[in-house]
């Protein structure tokens, strides 16, 4: 039995890459290859990984489509959402139904690079579909790892006011934070904002003496108090969880308060939020106390639902302000 060439044994490849490389018409018809699309394949024994999946669509696409959505957001390494569809934007009315992937139409290409549209065009994108606080955690995310700015992301609502997700990403645009280092910081920071709660700063070294400071995850600056997300690797990594311990001695040893959240605290996100109202209060907090009513019933529900609502009833909360232009639909 005639070997499988080594290049076709990684990956999903094309008919024309197969029979390039000697691999016969009766072989591709054997047991040796599975059809992941039209014209694209796999070997048998083959597991394939998201970018595969990515990759055999870019085969079966044309090749002006590019990636974009979560699909774009998860190349850069983004640990969020779902691997399938794999979506692909294209300019123009082209038609083509595959599974496992989902091809966006648009009459005019938002901006693109080497892999695909721009970080921020698939921000834009992501917010057409996407809950508030899902696109707060994906926003804050892209602004710390240096994919998107503040203003790339303004410039692009501002100059195609008219695609889609745009609206939305012009509501949710006054909710980000570039400060946050990680997903769960920024849903802990909009759970607490959307309750009503002072909104922490995210990541702020405090001066313990002259020369020793603490980074704490999300700062209470006027009541002097902190809350400390817990990970997984706080507690797997040896040297993070010895590390942790003399944080936060040195915390208490200054009188800084602060509370430790959880991945099961963030399962119970009403009993986070009275948590951390508690600890405002033993700290000398006198506002109001947490409310679980429209605005926090917001937060989980489809970011474009809530920014058409608040368009239509009006609201004080705005993004930035848009320049009325003519641009296809």
């Amino acid at each position: 039995m005639r070997g499988i060439p080594s290049e076709l044994t990684s990956g999903p490849f094309t008919r024309a890459q197969a029979l390039a490389l000697g691999v016969s018409k009766s072989m591709m018809q054997g047991k040796r290859f599975v059809r992941i699309h039209p014209g694209v394949w796999r070997h048998v024994d083959h597991e394939m990984s998201p970018g595969d999946w990515i990759e055999a669509a870019r085969l079966a696409l044309p090749s002006s489509a590019r990636t974009t959505g979560l699909t774009r957001l998860q190349q850069l390494g983004l640990d969020f959402g779902p691997r399938l569809p794999v979506r692909f934007v294209i300019e123009g009315d082209h038609h083509l139904v595959l599974d496992g992937i989902f091809l966006h139409r648009t009459k005019l290409m938002p901006p693109t690079d080497d892999a695909g549209v721009t970080p921020t065009a698939a921000f834009v994108a992501c917010c057409a579909s996407l809950r508030v606080i899902d696109a707060i955690k994906v926003g804050d995310w892209l602004l710390h790892c240096g994919h998107m700015t503040l203003q790339s992301l303004a410039d692009l609502i501002d100059g195609q006011p008219w695609r889609r997700g745009a609206r939305e990403a012009a509501w949710v645009i006054g909710h980000l934070d570039p400060d946050a280092r990680s997903l769960k910081e920024s849903e802990t920071r909009a759970l607490v904002r959307f309750a009503g709660l002072p909104t922490p700063r995210c990541n702020v070294s405090i001066a313990l003496t002259e020369t020793l400071t603490v980074l704490v995850d999300l700062w209470f600056e006027d009541w002097r108090c902190a809350l400390e997300y817990e990970g997984g690797q706080h507690q797997i990594d040896r040297a993070q969880y010895v590390a942790d311990i003399d944080r936060y001695a040195l915390m208490r040893r200054v009188q800084i308060d602060y509370r430790q959240v959880t991945n099961e605290h963030l399962a119970a996100p009403r009993h986070l939020v009275r948590m951390v109202h508690r600890l405002l209060v033993d700290n000398g907090y006198e506002g109001p106390p947490p409310a679980f009513g429209t605005r926090w019933e917001e937060l989980f529900r489809r970011l474009r639902s809530v920014a058409e609502h608040r368009r239509r009833h009006g609201s004080g909360e705005r993004g930035p302000k848009l320049v009325a232009r003519t641009s296809p639909r």
